[in-house]
């Protein structure tokens, strides 16, 4: 984890949300998260970056990977 940075992007009643959330606690994974319902900075940088108001979005490195099961799959290859 240490070779990339990593912030998921998420809205507290996102049920994609929580299915991402879910596999990290289950899997030990710690990843800092940003919620856009409280944090503007991260909602307009979610539509800054990735062009879309989006979540779940996992930025790697700045760059912005949306959808859940996309963003386990990634999860689970690289950090599980």
């Amino acid at each position: 984890m240490a070779d990339h940075s990593y912030e998921l992007y998420i809205m507290p009643s996102c049920p994609f949300c929580h299915r991402v959330l879910a596999f990290m606690d289950d899997h030990d994974i710690n990843i800092p998260l940003r919620d856009i319902t409280t944090d503007r900075e991260a909602e307009q940088t979610l539509i800054d970056v990735g062009g879309k108001r989006q979540v779940p979005c996992l930025f790697i490195d700045g760059k912005p990977l949306y959808e859940s099961l996309d963003i386990i799959d990634y999860l689970a290859k690289n950090l599980s």
